[in-house]
């Protein structure tokens, strides 16, 4: 019997961008109380969360995203602007958005979304929405402080990202927080 690893699709940040993302949670640290924050080396944009896989599948995922890399070229996108959903005034997830570039991250999440499908991976019910969550609240609830603090600097841009790949990640959770590995990555087309 093989275990269970829990994944999920991602397109990764380079260093710079994540330090400039970590800058604004220390900021935004400040101002919200009740938020689990993610820590800079595991930000990133998910394309789409597998949940629990069995390791035995894992080479039939990252085949299938290595055809669906191989239909989307390279592109860069601009990570950009501070918001929540669902809403600023009652936020349950903070996020960073995506601006010039945001389209591609959509089409390139449609092909995984696609290629996971015949394997056997749900649809999602909600539109992709390209982001790089920063912390994530229990449940949605007014703050003040902290609707502030998103709206301090709008359209703030945090970094450009060349995104070459896809990265299948594996999410070990323990008490002190969720640790990231990449198990395969598929090179975007030219």
């Amino acid at each position: 019997m093989t275990a269970a690893v829990r994944s999920f699709v991602a397109v990764l940040l380079d260093p710079d961008t994540r330090a400039a993302l970590g800058t604004a949670i220390e900021r935004l640290r400040r101002a919200g109380r009740g938020v689990a924050w993610v820590v800079p080396d595991n930000l990133h944009v998910t394309l789409k969360f597998l949940g629990q896989v069995d390791e035995a599948r894992l080479g039939e995922v990252a085949s299938a995203l290595a055809a669906a890399a191989a239909g989307v070229a390279a592109f860069d996108f601009v990570v950009q602007g501070l918001g929540a959903f669902p809403s600023v005034d009652r936020p349950r997830v903070v996020w960073a958005g995506a601006g010039e570039g945001a389209g591609a991250l959509v089409t390139l999440a449609s092909r995984v979304e696609e290629a996971l499908g015949p394997l056997g991976f749900a649809a999602e019910a909600r539109p992709f929405s390209p982001h790089v969550t920063l912390g994530r609240l229990r449940a949605p609830r007014r703050d003040p402080a902290l609707a502030a603090a998103l709206g301090a600097s709008p359209g703030q841009v945090f970094g450009r990202i060349r995104a070459a790949r896809v990265s299948l990640m594996r999410s070990d959770l323990s008490p002190r927080g969720a640790r990231y590995s990449e198990l395969a990555a598929a090179a975007l087309g030219v």
